[in-house]
């Protein structure tokens, strides 16, 4: 791949982790009810989504220092 489509795919995995952090506070409240039931897998959804971040971040710093080094 080339360093400008390295730098795309580590700005792009850097703004998805970002994404994934407010998107897993979004699922968290917006899907929780009013049974216990459906607070509990509101909150375990949540946080799964909120696991994808890290995973993000990652390969957004592998990228990036993979499109440096070919430059």
């Amino acid at each position: 791949m080339e360093n400008k489509s390295l730098a795309l795919l580590s700005k792009a995995c850097f703004v998805l982790g970002f994404a994934s952090i407010i998107a897993s506070i979004a699922v968290w409240f917006l899907t929780g009810g009013t049974e216990v039931e459906s607070r509990a897998h509101a909150e375990r959804f949540g946080i799964f989504v909120g696991l994808w971040a890290p995973t993000f971040f990652i390969l957004s710093n592998r990228f990036g220092r993979f499109a440096e080094s070919k430059a």
